[in-house]
């Protein structure tokens, strides 16, 4: 498990968290924070990644490359949202996070839509992250 960064808050007075995230992460006083928008899986040069997994691989590559850039990984991560357009790719998603993540723990949400801007899209994750 990768070091902690942050505080994180899974009480025995709250329900247990579904899979591996934290019911509430608390970053110190005085952090950088750092808001990531929306990432869908689309490589920098423009191209969709074809199917559910390379699309979820590729938003996260996107995540982490901003977080990257701000000099920050995913140990800084505070908050994860994300959408998923189709109901049958909930665990494959967790799984794919899990590894992707390697340990780290941010408090996270995870929304079923309709759809996302681009009918083609089937994931979008969102981030907060400090440092």
């Amino acid at each position: 498990m990768p070091e902690t960064l942050h505080r994180l808050l899974n009480p025995k007075s709250a329900p247990p968290a579904f899979s591996p995230y934290s019911q509430g992460v608390e970053a110190a006083e005085g952090r950088r924070w750092l808001h990531v928008s929306g990432q869908v899986g689309v490589s920098p040069d423009g191209a969709l990644a074809e199917g559910a997994e390379s699309q979820i691989r590729q938003a996260w590559a996107n995540v982490l490359a901003i977080l990257a850039d701000a000099g920050m990984d995913a140990r800084h991560l505070v908050k994860v949202t994300v959408f998923l357009t189709r109901a049958e790719d909930v665990g494959l998603y967790r799984v794919l996070r899990d590894e992707i993540l390697a340990g780290a723990k941010p408090a996270s949400t995870l929304i079923l839509v309709a759809g996302l801007a681009h009918p083609a899209w089937l994931v979008e994750i969102e981030a907060v992250a400090a440092a």
